[in-house]
C-alpha cells in the first residue's frame, strides 16, 4: 500500500496546497496531512483542516502543536524536527513525502522513503502564504470563498 503524507502551516490554505494535495491523493492508497499549529491571522489549527477538509474529506489530519522553532537544512536543525515529525507520524508506515520545498529530500531521506517534489519552481500556482499573509486582496483569487472571508473576519 502506498501511504503518503505532508505538512504544512496552511495559513492559509491556497491553491498551491490544493494542487500538492490532489497530485499527492491521485498517486496514494492514502494520504495523511500534517497540519502545524502556528497561528497566523489569528486563525487557530481546527479552521486550518476545515479548510482542508471542505476540499478533500478523505485525507486523514495529524495535528501537530508545540513545534520547534529551529528550522533550516543544517544537520541540527533537521535532526530536531525530524524527531519532532517522527513522533507525530509514528504510526503511520508511509512511504512518501509530498511538497513544493527543499526540505523534502531531508524528510525523505531521513525517514527512508520516496520524495515527491510538486511543481517546486511554483509554474502551475506560483503563490506562497508569505505573499497572502503581507497582502490578502491581492492574492484572494488563489484562496477558496471560505478560506478569504474566513481569514477576513479576523482582520477585522
Amino acid at each position: 500500500m502506498k501511504t503518503g503524507f505532508t505538512i504544512g502551516k496552511f495559513a492559509p490554505f491556497h491553491k498551491g496546497h490544493k494542487y500538492l494535495i490532489d497530485t499527492a491523493i491521485k498517486e496514494m492508497d492514502e494520504l495523511y496531512i500534517v497540519v502545524y499549529d502556528t497561528p497566523q491571522f489569528n486563525i487557530d489549527i481546527n479552521t486550518k483542516i476545515k479548510w482542508i477538509k471542505n476540499e478533500f474529506s478523505s485525507v486523514k489530519i495529524l495535528k501537530a502543536f508545540d513545534s520547534p522553532k529551529q528550522y533550516g537544512l543544517d544537520e541540527e536543525s533537521v535532526k530536531i524536527q525530524m524527531n519532532y515529525l517522527t513522533n507525530i507520524i509514528k504510526d503511520v508506515k508511509v512511504t512518501h513525502f509530498y511538497s513544493s520545498e527543499e526540505y523534502g529530500e531531508y524528510v525523505a531521506k531521513y525517514l527512508n522513503i520516496q520524495n515527491v517534489l510538486v511543481d517546486p519552481y511554483r509554474e502551475k500556482y506560483n503563490i506562497r502564504a508569505t505573499n497572502i499573509r503581507k497582502n490578502l486582496k491581492e492574492y484572494k483569487e488563489y484562496l477558496e470563498p471560505d478560506v478569504f472571508n474566513d481569514i477576513n473576519l479576523n482582520l477585522v
